[in-house]
């Protein structure tokens, strides 16, 4: 046998499936075989592999043993010539096989070989060549310097960016991702080294093959499409630490002990000012805006304050008391703000309607607050309604300045309906664009592009794949669907390079599968459209189906001791109300349908579920689904009540 292939997954079932599928179109002219070791994934992830690919061999894991030790259970079973450990967000050419196979069977010094990485976007991944991460190359890359001189034989050996990315060479270091081994340099230096869960094995097994007198070869003739790439988590602490700490473990098994030392010092230096970067990114991205809009209106409420006080309240002297400005005020700014966010005044992109809704629904509730405050405390209206004015006046200006200044993320405008291509024969854009309109990404415009240049377009279509770049610029197409069924995957990253200029995000739909993946960037997670999911998962209806159990937990709180009386469990009613309230359950979640659930948007489990709706109960799993995907696509509040009082009874339930 000529190659085995080994893929390690961890819940990333979609991703799993779109690779499968590529991979069994590349090996069609080579004999080989498939392992997928599963490290006991919750998503369905073996099951979808043993119904849509029977002959791939599959060992299940029942604890997520890293990637170095799954990958060393499919090598012992191993009968190839060689070994590709192949990560499962990648989408390999229709030639890649055959292409690798030939320059390794060409080239008998090769130990190992990786090839050209491109993203989601079509964009080279720099970490598809690398070299040994030496003290000084990784001082050098920790502080940014070869970033900075990209292509400085002094400065940028990690990414080895002083070579050309379009020719083959000579490298230190292999990437993860793909990495296609010659079995009997396995057998000879060994297998993956445990030692590393996550991270750094990829390191490690490759400076063991130079060191065994083998070569490493980068081979762009033949390319892969990596959705996460090297940075997938670059914002993430836990990445920081445990991928610089492999770092270590490597420092401190292959050099010497002062130059590990040396590098031990450089990689501490780096998890701390890396964790502090990340931490600071978070920060700012999630809490700037809320930030500002608190010292904005905390500034302007004082002011109005001291005009109050010195012109209306006391005009011949005297002051507020103490207890008025340090917690008064400052809790009508935090009832504002709370407001404001609830009624989606910080989802991106920004928009000044939510702010103004915001503000007066905060001042309504304060002013009702106001009503039930004691007479020392209660000192004018019109000052609540000045302070009110300031608001809608200064916050409203700051989302126009932050617009006027470009400032990345502080746009302001509505979420935009994106606008698709979809390029695949008749049968197949169908049923994509199928999945476009029934999914919970409303499409503003969806276009049909045929895949055969030469044959007349069918009727529906707007043209063929040689007129997409002219049909991007006039209809202003967001978006790029690939049916994988219909196009070859090498046609599919030869298009998403040659088109990466035109601005527009590039997803495949793999064949047979409900799912559409891809990533514009290599630090995004990705985005995954699932037919007929909407609405449940948009930042206003969560925030709305919270704040709809926080208000309802309350009312069960204070008529819990009339209406216990009408629960089967009022204990577990009780208990639930807490649950509930302070969010590690709501009141209505999905029915429970087993391992098989298709993909549906993440919400906390609940204590009621649709089918609590139905009489008689639903037992039947098929039912239950369509129920889920209905709750799902048209999510209201309305429903969520519904729901509750048709089945008060169960309120009570673990």
């Amino acid at each position: 046998m000529k190659l085995s292939i080994v893929i390690v997954n961890y819940n990333v079932k979609p991703f799993l499936e779109q690779c499968l599928i590529s991979v069994k179109k590349a090996l069609e002219n080579v004999e080989g075989e498939i392992f997928v070791v599963d490290n006991n994934s919750v998503d369905g992830s073996v099951e979808m592999v043993r119904e849509k690919f029977p002959l791939v061999q599959v060992i299940a894991n029942k604890e997520n043993l890293g990637f170095a030790k799954a990958n060393n259970q499919a090598i012992r079973q191993a009968k190839g010539e060689y070994v590709l450990l192949l990560n499962p967000d990648t989408v390999v050419e229709d030639d890649t096989f055959t292409k690798v196979i030939d320059f390794m069977d060409a080239h008998p010094d090769a130990g190992g070989l990786g090839v050209k990485m491109v993203d989601g976007s079509g964009k080279f991944l720099p970490e598809s060549k690398r070299g040994l991460p030496t003290p000084a190359t990784a001082f050098y890359k920790i502080f940014g310097l070869s970033s900075l001189f990209s292509h400085s034989k002094r400065f940028s050996k990690y990414h080895l960016g002083y070579l050309d990315e379009n020719k083959i060479h000579k490298v230190d270091i292999l990437a993860g991702a793909f990495m296609l081994l010659r079995k009997s340099v396995l057998d000879e230096i060994g297998l993956l080294d445990e030692i590393f869960f996550m991270y750094g094995e990829d390191i490690d097994l490759s400076y063991r093959i130079t060191r065994g007198g083998y070569n490493n070869y980068y081979f762009p003739e033949t390319r892969i499409i990596h959705y996460k790439g090297e940075s997938t988590k670059k914002s993430s602490v836990n990445y920081v630490l445990v991928f610089y700490r492999a770092m270590v473990v490597f420092a401190r098994k292959h050099f010497t002990t002062k130059r590990a030392r040396a590098f031990a010092f450089f990689i501490n230096i780096a998890i701390y000012f890396r964790a502090f970067l990340a931490i600071l990114s978070r920060f700012f991205k999630k809490l700037i805006l809320p930030i500002l809009d608190t010292f904005i209106l905390f500034g302007g409420v004082v002011l109005v304050k001291m005009f109050w006080e010195n012109n209306i309240i006391y005009p011949n002297g005297g002051h507020y008391p103490p207890l008025f400005l340090h917690f008064v005020l400052p809790s009508y700014v935090i009832i504002w703000i709370i407001a404001i966010y609830f009624n989606g005044g910080y989802d991106k992109p920004l928009r000044i309607r939510p702010v103004i809704r915001g503000i007066f629904s905060g001042t309504v509730l304060i002013l009702i607050l106001y009503a039930l405050m004691p007479d020392n405390l209660r000192f004018s209206r019109g000052q609540i309604l000045t302070d009110m004015a300031w608001a809608l006046v200064s916050l409203s200006a700051l989302r126009f300045l932050l617009h006027v200044l470009s400032i990345p993320g502080f746009k302001l405008g509505k979420p935009a309906n994106k606008r698709f291509l979809v390029i695949g024969d008749e049968r197949e854009a169908g049923r994509v664009a199928s999945i476009l309109e029934n999914s919970y990404v409303t499409p503003g415009f969806v276009g049909l592009i045929s895949p055969d240049e030469k044959a007349e377009k069918p009727k529906g279509f707007l043209g063929n794949i040689l007129q997409v770049k002219d049909i991007i610029n006039i209809f202003s197409v967001d978006e790029v669907i690939f049916c994988s069924k219909s196009i070859s995957h090498q046609t599919i990253i030869d298009k998403m390079t040659g088109w990466k200029s035109e601005q527009v995000d590039f997803k495949i739909a793999p064949e047979d599968s409900l799912s559409i993946i891809g990533s514009s960037s290599i630090n995004t997670q990705g985005e995954l459209y699932t037919v007929d999911i909407n609405s449940v998962d948009k930042p206003a209806n969560l925030r709305s189906k919270r704040l709809f159990d926080m208000i309802t937990s309350l009312v069960f709180l204070v008529l819990y001791p009339v209406i216990s009386f009408f629960v089967r469990y009022p204990i577990g009613f009780f208990k639930n109300i807490f649950k509930v309230l302070f969010g590690s359950k709501s009141w209505v979640g999905y029915a429970p349908v087993g391992d098989a659930a298709i993909h549906l948007p993440d919400i906390k489990r609940g204590v009621l579920s649709p089918a609590d709706g139905m009489k008689p109960d639903v037992p039947d799993e098929g039912i239950l689904q369509k129920l889920n995907v209905l709750y799902a696509r048209d999510y209201s509040v309305q429903k969520d009540l519904n729901l509750i009082l048709s089945a008060f009874r169960k309120l009570g339930r673990s």
